[in-house]
């Protein structure tokens, strides 16, 4: 076995391949069995959720507070440092305490809000489970994003390769070469080289949008094709209808939006880091950068989750990208509570189901290598091959549950837009139907019809 770190990694990386494969295969069967977990326990999972957070929030606050007193009454007098932990334990306190106040709030004022996107996550859930077709269609995109990718760098490769590639001189590497362009072919070279990499994100934005699209028309289908007797079927393949004949263009518009907010974080950025050195680490300078990278980021997301709004207005009422994209945001600001509960519910499901799904895994690959392959007595250290478990793990949890954040969105947009319609929720289906029955009255909208700013024609149908 060679000295070298780098090939003592390599060879234990290659003693501990049959487990690795298996490991990556089981981890595709964890997906599915998470996938089943969700649809079963949805409810207890969910209520699991906003129970933990509650908690963690007032505990996380009187921790806080207790090492700020602790540091207060141990820390001598003079002491910059330890008075500076004091303040910063008092801020965290103070701020975690906050936020569990708002937390609870938000339970009592809305919880038959949360109730309902509860079961709108449930639904979701249901709707994963008995459509298992539809995630073959991240793990398609998946695919395709990566050869997408391996030809961009030949593109890349190629406009590069117009300079004249000469030894460096000023390199200790005698093998060490550089590339020289001409005056003239500078600027074409670095603007071709710009266009590249703006359409390269472009291109990635826009198959990412037909993913979501994709999954948002089939969770669509599945609620309004479902009601109180039944449970309907999701149309994947009318999906992919959609994607590329009817709505192609203002999927490509939206992910040109997403493009052009990530080129200017980029160009933010790099200014921002040549402003910083220039400064010489100027604290006033570091702090306006870091407010001003607040901001884009706070704006990237805004604009993201309202391209994700108009794509689920979209599949449900086939109107173009920039009417999608401002009733969709009227609709999540008339039912903000719904939204922010189904948004927040999704998103613990995806970090549970990642996060659990690699420690079981990593435990998975450990027990293979101990009991059935034995690797554990030939490595020398099981550190490389967990590591390429755990990333490989985490890329098919994040492929897999990615589209239950999608499918959680679009099943609650049709869940407002039928009930803004009927008053009540007519459509989806009958386990979720139980649910809201089970609720009362007081969790069906009142006048939702006249408010909600939708038409019925003479005949009383509506536009689903």
């Amino acid at each position: 076995m060679t000295k070298n770190p780098a090939g003592k990694k390599l060879h234990d990386l290659y003693l501990s391949s049959r487990a690795i494969y298996w490991s990556i295969g089981m981890s595709l069967v964890y997906c599915i069995l998470y996938i089943y977990l969700m649809s079963y326990f949805a409810e207890y999972i969910a209520w699991g959720i906003i129970a933990v957070t509650q908690v963690g929030l007032f505990i996380g606050s009187g921790i806080c507070f207790g090492e700020y007193f602790e540091h207060r009454h141990d820390a001598p007098s003079g002491v910059t440092d330890s008075h500076n932990e004091a303040g910063a334990f008092l801020a965290g306190g103070i701020v975690l305490g906050i936020s569990a106040l708002i937390f609870l709030c938000c339970i009592c004022c809305g919880f038959n809000q949360l109730r309902v996107a509860i079961n709108v996550v449930d639904a979701s859930a249901d709707f994963i489970r008995k459509t298992k077709r539809v995630i073959l269609v991240p793990v398609l995109y998946f695919f395709i994003q990566f050869f997408v990718v391996i030809t961009w760098c030949f593109c890349i490769a190629c406009i590069w390769s117009c300079g004249d590639i000469i030894a460096d001189k000023n390199s200790e590497i005698p093998q060490r070469k550089e590339v020289i362009f001409a005056s003239s072919d500078k600027k074409f070279v670095y603007w071709g080289a710009f266009f590249m990499f703006f359409g390269l994100l472009w291109i990635l934005a826009w198959i990412q949008a037909k993913t979501s699209f994709i999954t948002m028309v089939a969770a669509t289908s599945f609620y309004f094709n479902s009601n109180k007797d039944k449970e309907g079927d999701a149309e994947v393949g009318m999906g992919f209808k959609f994607a590329y004949m009817n709505h192609a263009g203002s999927l490509a518009f939206g992910a040109l939006i997403v493009t052009i907010i990530q080129i200017v974080k980029i160009i933010f950025l790099t200014i921002a880091e040549s402003a910083e050195k220039a400064s010489g680490e100027n604290p006033a300078v570091k702090c306006i950068v870091c407010c001003a990278g607040c901001i884009i980021n706070c704006l990237e997301r805004i604009c993201d989750y309202i391209n994700k709004a108009a794509y689920a207005y979209m599949a449900v009422s086939g109107d173009s990208f920039c009417t999608s994209a401002w009733n969709g945001f009227l609709l999540n600001l008339k039912h903000t509570l719904h939204f922010a509960w189904a948004k927040f519910l999704a998103s613990g499901f995806i970090f549970i189901g990642k996060l659990s799904l690699v420690v079981l895994n990593c435990f998975s690959c450990y027990a293979i290598m101990r009991f059935i392959t034995h690797d554990t007595e030939e490595v020398s250290s099981i550190a490389s091959p967990m590591v390429i478990v755990a990333l490989m793990t985490y890329i098919s949890a994040s492929v897999f549950l990615g589209l239950f954040d999608e499918a959680v969105l679009a099943m609650m947009t049709c869940l407002a837009i039928d009930s803004d319609l009927h008053g009540e929720p007519k459509y989806g289906p009958p386990t979720f139907h139980d649910a809201l029955d089970g609720m009362g009255d007081d969790s069906k909208p009142k006048n939702a019809i006249v408010d909600g700013g939708w038409e019925k024609d003479k005949t009383g149908s509506s536009m689903v």
